[in-house]
């Protein structure tokens, strides 16, 4: 169906960028601003909601006219957009985003038209679909597999990537016995952290 393509959902929001002055600046920029200070990796907001498999926000200003037989066209506002792929359901997401980081989400739509805060959870669930747009074709990296699973996978194939390196040339039993610690440190590995690539410190243990 449409937004999904298995476990996973597709969400694009387009929401309208106020058109009044901030203070000195224009809120696009000042939109801007605010995204180019969010932390990344672990720190990221998006990777403190841990459904999120990824997320992108972009302020557009326009369209862009490709010239005749197009017909040139132009947007009444600038937009802030926001797309993510997840895990799971719609209103429990937009949910956890107002919940988990109210601060960064605040700091980044109070720059929007009609945003009503994220005090009222559920009034700013019915603003962020009001501003929802259909996803008819969009990139998932993954399907039917968690953000968890994903990272589990990756986190395993860059240690036995670590391993092959570390260890070709060895004779069978020396390489006998590196594997099979290698599969018990693999084992025991804590769950891995979104945000962070891991995976080949455990050959080296």
């Amino acid at each position: 169906m449409a937004n999904q393509s298995g476990s996973v959902y597709g969400l694009t929001i387009l929401s309208p960028i106020a058109r009044s002055a901030h203070g000195s600046e224009s809120h696009s920029l000042a939109i801007r601003q605010c995204l180019e200070k969010l932390p990344r990796g672990a720190d990221s907001p998006f990777a403190k909601v841990s459904s999120t498999h990824m997320a992108r926000l972009v302020v557009m200003d326009d369209v862009v006219y490709f010239g005749r037989p197009s017909r040139e066209e132009h947007l009444r506002s600038k937009y802030l957009i926001f797309e993510s792929n997840f895990d799971g359901d719609l209103d429990p997401y937009l949910r956890r985003l107002a919940v988990e980081v109210p601060q960064e989400v605040h700091a980044v739509w109070r720059h929007c038209e009609g945003y009503p805060g994220v005090e009222n959870v559920d009034a700013f669930i019915r603003y962020m679909k009001r501003c929802q747009v259909e996803t008819t074709f969009f990139f998932a990296d993954v399907n039917d597999k968690t953000v968890q699973q994903t990272l589990q996978a990756l986190q395993t194939q860059s240690a036995v990537t670590a391993f092959i390196e570390k260890n070709q040339g060895k004779p069978a039993e020396e390489l006998q016995r590196a594997f099979v610690k290698f599969i018990d440190s693999l084992q025991s590995a804590p769950p891995p952290v979104p945000g962070i690539v891991q995976g080949r410190e455990l050959a080296d243990e």
